[in-house]
C-alpha cells in the first residue's frame, strides 16, 4: 500500500521540485499573464471593478496542485502594480487533511490597498485558511468582497480533486531587472 501511495505522489513530487519560473523570458510570461486577465474577464466580466478599485494583482496563469492525504500545490506568475507588469511572483502551498487528486487552474489575486500591495511585494504575504477564493463564473464577482486586502477568483483549467484540506498559500516577489532566487 505505501508503494501505491509512493508512486502515486511522484508526479506531485515532480510538479513541486520544478523552479517556480523556469521561463527566462519575462515578455512570454507577461503575455500568458495577459491571456489569463482575458479569460478571467471573459469568464466573469463583474471582475472590472476588482480592475478598477484595485491598486494591483497577482495573476497565476496555471497552478498545478495534487494531493494524496498530503499535497502540495505550486506555480508561477506576473504582479501588476497600477495596471503594469512589474515583476515575477510564485505561489507555494502545502496541504494536509482528507484530499484526492489533482487539478491545474488559474488565480488572480486583487489587492485592496497599497499596504497590501506592499507586504506581498516584501514577502510578508500568505493567504490564510480565512481568505477563501471565488470561483470565477458569469456574475460572481458582483457581491465578492475583498478579505483582509485582498480578493481571490480562480478559474478551473483541468482535473478533477476532492479535498476538505487545511492550508495555506505562501508567495514570493521578484522585480523585473532583479536576479531570480
Amino acid at each position: 500500500m505505501n508503494a501505491i501511495r509512493l508512486a502515486a505522489a511522484l508526479p506531485l513530487l515532480a510538479i513541486l521540485s520544478v523552479p517556480a519560473f523556469a521561463s527566462a523570458d519575462d515578455a512570454s510570461d507577461v503575455r500568458k499573464a495577459n491571456e489569463a486577465v482575458a479569460l478571467f474577464k471573459k469568464t466573469d466580466p463583474s471582475l472590472g471593478k476588482f480592475f478598477e478599485k484595485s491598486v494591483g494583482w497577482a495573476v497565476f496563469p496555471s497552478v498545478a496542485k495534487g494531493a494524496i492525504g498530503i499535497g502540495g500545490a505550486g506555480g508561477s506568475g506576473i504582479l501588476f502594480e497600477n495596471g503594469k507588469a512589474i515583476g515575477t511572483t510564485s505561489l507555494g502551498q502545502v496541504t494536509i487533511g482528507l484530499a484526492l487528486g489533482g487539478q491545474e487552474y488559474a488565480e488572480i489575486i486583487f489587492f485592496e490597498n497599497a499596504l497590501a500591495l506592499t507586504n506581498f511585494k516584501g514577502g510578508n504575504f500568505a493567504l490564510a485558511a480565512q481568505v477563501s477564493a471565488v470561483a470565477a463564473a458569469s456574475g460572481a464577482a458582483a457581491t465578492a468582497k475583498y478579505q483582509q486586502g485582498v480578493a481571490v477568483f480562480t478559474v478551473a483549467i483541468g482535473g478533477l480533486m476532492y479535498e476538505a484540506s487545511v492550508g495555506g498559500q505562501k508567495f514570493g516577489f521578484t522585480p523585473f531587472g532583479a536576479k531570480k532566487k
